[in-house]
């Protein structure tokens, strides 16, 4: 005889990370999947947020829904924080009431990114942004309206497939231009969402059967680079040269919102449930690019 299938619920389902999160889900034994994305539900209402947990009963509810229009958020702090902050409030609320686990997807964007060595879990937040303040807020809801049962997994400089994203548009550009000129001063760790998509589900499991402490844990690549290097290395695995990528400053590319100069990510906190840390980020863009390169060519 089986045993029963436990539902997991992804909101943001229709996201980047949401689809590839799907695709893990429905490889893992046991398991019934629900991906909602902002259509089916909006994490606003707290209303529609309680009614749908109810419904399904999750034991995992995996937030992938976010305001991430990093630029936008200067001006619309406000709407960011209801999605951001709000949202994941109403999520862990509803789960406290039905005894799930969520697992909240935040950004290193929590950080001043004046740092010269990885971020650990437990270093002092200082977001410098609307998008990092909204998504800080939503952090500690999680946390403190789920003390046993509250899972923040920050990530950064996210790819995938499934939607827009970096890696897309640099090879979409190699195609229509000679030389580009890509930021050099910023450095992060670049991530592919399936990789993530994996730990989450991995984390899932672990704060299930109670290997995996709640918390914050870090969802990024091993190793670091800069936005220049990580589109050379792009321009590499297209078989194109990558002496037409050429290096530039942040003072070049003026935003709204300020960027972190550093970003990167400890991953000390996966060694506490039993699972590895994400591969080196060369490695996962070397196995994620042929789809990455049919995805935007068609």
């Amino acid at each position: 005889m089986k045993p029963p299938h436990a539902t997991w619920l992804v909101t943001g389902a229709a996201g980047m990370l949401g689809q590839d999160l799907l695709v893990r889900l429905r490889t893992e034994p046991n398991t019934a999947v629900v991906g909602l994305g902002s259509a089916a539900l909006d994490i606003t209402d707290a209303e529609a947020v309680a009614a749908a947990v109810a419904e399904y009963q999750p034991v995992v509810v995996v937030n992938c829904a976010a305001w991430t229009a990093v630029d936008d958020a200067e001006e619309h702090e406000a709407e960011a924080a209801r999605l951001n902050g709000d949202g994941p409030r109403h999520l862990a609320e509803a789960c406290a009431k039905h005894g799930a686990k969520l697992l909240h997807v935040s950004t290193d964007y929590v950080f001043g990114g004046d740092a010269e060595q990885p971020y650990a879990e437990d270093a002092a937040t200082a977001p410098r942004s609307a998008y990092g303040r909204t998504k800080l807020a939503g952090e500690q809801a999680v946390l403190q309206t789920l003390p046993a049962d509250g899972h923040v997994v920050r990530t950064a400089w996210l790819y995938g497939a499934g939607r827009g994203n970096f890696v897309r548009t640099m090879i979409k550009l190699e195609g229509v231009k000679d030389t580009l000129d890509v930021v050099d001063d910023q450095r992060g760790q670049p991530t592919w969402t399936a990789d993530l998509a994996d730990r989450l589900v991995r984390l899932g499991v672990g704060a299930l059967d109670g290997t995996a402490p709640p918390g914050v844990y870090h969802g990024t690549s091993a190793g670091e680079t800069t936005w220049f290097g990580f589109t050379r290395e792009i321009f590499r695995l297209l078989g194109a040269d990558p002496e037409r990528v050429r290096p530039t400053t942040s003072e070049a590319f003026k935003r709204p919102a300020p960027r972190p100069a550093y970003s990167v990510l400890g991953h000390d906190r996966w060694q506490q449930a039993g699972i590895e840390p994400i591969r080196d980020w060369r490695e996962a863009l070397a196995e994620a690019f042929p789809a990455l390169v049919a995805a935007e060519r068609g």
